[in-house]
Parts: structure tokens; sequence; C-alpha cells
């Protein structure tokens, strides 16, 4: 990949500092190349806890605050003079990222070192760690 082929770029946000950071340094390179950006959230389809009768508040309580830190981000490129555009989906975060990221032939994955839920990497392993090995896109991975 030359860096003058940079012009998709896919950034996966969850509302972490380390989402924020990964979309910042995106910026960086999109300026850069003139790239587009999109802002990827996965929503969990279940509640990491199975409550009877949590679905539909869980679903709804997730899409609320992914479309206010959606927003947050579309500020912050358009700000920086960025184009950029928010998606959510609902799925396995490492799964849907790569995916998608190979499915619509983005040209770089910019993705923050962790995410919302710290304890969750230590037991199930690292979002972005997963997203690398899936991925068929290149990857950085922003600490």
């Amino acid at each position: 990949m030359s860096s003058k082929n940079i012009k998709k770029i896919l950034v996966p946000l969850d509302g972490s500092k380390f989402s924020i950071e990964g979309l910042h340094e995106a910026i960086l390179f999109a300026k850069q190349f003139d790239a587009k950006i999109t802002g990827l959230c996965v929503i969990p389809l279940t509640p990491p806890v199975t409550m009877p009768g949590l679905q539909t508040p869980f679903k709804s309580y997730m899409t609320d605050g992914a479309a206010k830190f959606m927003a947050e981000a579309t500020k912050m490129a358009s700000r920086n003079g960025v184009n950029f555009q928010g998606k959510l989906i609902y799925g396995e975060a490492s799964t849907e990222i790569a995916k998608f990221a190979n499915d619509k032939k983005f040209d770089l994955v910019v993705i923050g070192s962790r995410g919302r839920s710290e304890l969750k990497e230590l037991f199930l392993g690292s979002i972005s760690n997963a997203v690398v090995h899936r991925s068929q896109v290149p990857v950085l991975v922003i600490k």
C-alpha cells in the first residue's frame, strides 16, 4: 500500500478515549492524503450479562450513546475539514469491524488500542488485536 492510495479510512468508535485518539490520528491522515473517514460503531446485540427483559432497553441505551459520540466525531472531523460519515451496525465488534473493512475495501483501519472495557480485554482478548488478525486491510493501532 502506497500512502498515495489512502483515500478511505475506517475508524472504529466506541466513545472511549482510545477510540477518540484513533479518530484524531485518522483525521491527520485524512488531511494529509485528502481521504474520507468512516466512523464505525458496533453495538452488541445483547447485554454482557443476560437479564430477562433488558435486551430492548440495552439496545436503545447503546444506540442513543453511540449517536451522541458519533455526532461529536462528526463535529471533530468537520472542524478539521475532513469528510466523515458515521455508521452504526450490530454484532460482535472485532468480527464486524474486520468484515466491514474488508467488504467495503477500505485502505486503512485506525483503531484505538483499548476500548471501553479493559476488564473484558483481559479475559476475551483485545478487539484491536483481533481486528489486526482478521483484517485484510492494513491496521494502525493507536496507543
